[in-house]
């Protein structure tokens, strides 16, 4: 299984449990992801390390004082 981290800004948007779809974006070195429709977004992901699934499932949702939620993802496929 592989994990990514997607950052959220407002609380309530998803749950523990929930299998949500993810976006692709591209940047001239690197990808990044977001939970549709525009619940969260991931840091930058290296060319080399491209997530070759659509959809995942939220395995924990974390509270940070001062910058909202943090999701972890997890995806049917090798890191």
């Amino acid at each position: 299984m592989r994990r990514l981290i997607f950052k959220m800004e407002r609380p309530d948007l998803v749950k523990e449990g929930d299998i949500v779809e993810i976006e692709e974006g591209e940047l001239p070195t690197s990808w990044y992801y977001i939970i549709e429709p525009a619940v969260a977004m991931s840091a930058n992901i290296p060319l080399t390390k491209r997530l070759k699934s659509k959809t995942g499932k939220i395995v924990k949702i974390e509270q940070s004082a001062d910058v909202g939620f943090y999701l972890t993802v997890e995806f049917d496929e090798d890191e």
